[in-house]
């Protein structure tokens, strides 16, 4: 006899006999699954997919109920829709829509949508024009959603994570709970809530294990601390790309000010790199090729784009590296004896500025397009070291001198050595220090 049965059998004895009937359920036999039961699990389970479906079906109710019960609503709705594809158009970033397109689309199917419900609250959702509109336009609609790479990337992720209390119990973590999950153009992250006397130094230590119970990459998995920096939390970071495979194509500048962090690319977890360029001096120190002079071109795409700077360049190359940006830039030196004179000339700007200051009574120069920064460029620092040895007397005044009056050096160099950028103070003065690949 099955367990259904049985329990249908002990209800009906216990009411012949007045007592309260009692559900006995055997544990070794599994409690029977209904049509209803399957389907909503397996409803719940595909519910990124279905979403155009159940979306569909709530207009097509809402449109019923209001044109039976409020038919004169369909101004009120039209209005209501305009404004929501509005605001999801200029405001769609804040509400997780990062790309254009994808603005747009929520943008039209909010407007799609809204139309399609004000006239059936007039008209009624059956009529034949409507019943087609909203066929045809569903599908169309559809289309879009479940080709998008980020929202199947989340319901993958969303189904990984399913399996994680048995991951983590056979990696040693037992306990650690799953908080929250976002998925980007990289990977994906999640916050973690460790089991008590679990540390992140030990999550640290599985990560290994972690890779192989997600089934990563190997070297995909990144583990950090909180922004709240409790103990018994931590971030795990995975990788499905690698952001150094190949070359990023450089979006456009994104700063209007110097005082602005400056996007230089993407760390090795594909965090955004930015810094912070004014009233600092900065150094690029790399092997030939290993990208220092791209580094130094992308901070110039970005300089160009401020209103608040003056560019200076230095390039004893020939003007290879930054001739390119002769049309943008104020100065190019490109000779011994035009660097010599070019720093002189930033020397004197210095002084100038600081008796400005000190007759003014203030401490730093104010930043702005009418009182801009100067940035001095110059590539291959250890050439201007070694061809015009007198300018180090002057590059050593600016890198001491010249960051209270906003004038800063960023040089490019392969040897980073004290030796190799001269006896004076300017590799100690460099507080910004990008490195690439160095010898």
């Amino acid at each position: 006899m099955s367990t259904y049965r049985k329990m249908r059998r002990q209800a009906r004895l216990a009411r012949r006999s007045g007592l309260q009937p009692m559900m006995v359920i055997n544990a070794g036999e599994p409690f029977p699954e209904t049509l209803g039961v399957l389907l909503a699990r397996w409803a719940w389970r595909y519910r990124s997919e279905l979403a155009p479906v159940g979306i569909t079906a709530g207009l097509v109710a809402a449109a019923w109920w209001l044109h039976h019960t409020r038919p004169h609503w369909w101004p009120f709705l039209a209005v209501v829709t305009g404004v929501a594809t509005w605001a999801g158009a200029l405001f769609g970033a804040r509400w997780r829509l990062p790309t254009r397109l994808e603005r747009i689309y929520a943008a039209a199917t909010i407007y799609a949508g809204g139309t399609w419900l004000s006239a059936a609250t007039a008209v009624g959702p059956s009529v034949p024009l409507l019943r087609e509109a909203l066929i045809i336009g569903a599908l169309i609609l559809s289309v879009p959603w479940w080709a998008h790479r980020r929202r199947r990337a989340k319901v993958a992720l969303e189904r990984k994570l399913q399996a994680w209390p048995d991951i983590a119990k056979a990696i040693g973590l037992a306990g650690a709970e799953v908080m929250s999950a976002t998925v980007d153009v990289w990977g994906w992250r999640a916050r973690f809530r460790l089991a008590r006397g679990q540390t992140i130094k030990e999550v640290t230590a599985k990560i290994p294990a972690i890779e192989s119970g997600l089934g990563t990459f190997r070297n995909a998995v990144r583990v950090y601390p909180t922004p709240d920096d409790l103990a018994n939390r931590c971030e795990i970071r995975v990788l499905n790309m690698d952001p150094h495979a190949g070359s990023i194509p450089w979006p456009g500048p994104s700063v209007t000010s110097i005082t602005q962090p400056v996007v230089l690319g993407l760390f090795e977890d594909a965090a955004l790199c930015q810094v912070v360029f004014a009233r600092l001096h900065g150094i690029f120190g790399g092997t030939t090729g290993s990208g220092k002079s791209g580094g130094l071109n992308v901070l110039m795409g970005n300089l160009v784009a401020c209103r608040d700077v003056v560019i200076w360049g230095i390039d004893l190359k020939r003007g290879m590296e930054l001739g390119p940006w002769e049309s943008c830039i104020d100065r190019l030196a490109t000779t011994p004896e035009e660097a010599i004179s070019l720093l002189q000339d930033a020397v004197a700007v210095l002084e100038a500025r600081a008796a400005l200051l000190a007759a003014a009574g203030r401490r730093g120069w104010p930043i702005s397009a009418a009182m801009p920064a100067l940035v001095i460029l110059i590539d291959e620092y250890a050439e201007l070291a070694e061809k015009a040895p007198g300018t180090m007397s002057d590059t050593d005044s600016i890198a001491r001198l010249g960051r209270a009056v906003a004038v800063t050096l960023t040089a490019a160099t392969q040897r980073p050595t004290q030796k190799a950028m001269g006896a004076g103070a300017v590799r100690s003065q460099m507080d910004l220090r990008i490195c690439f690949p160095c010898p």
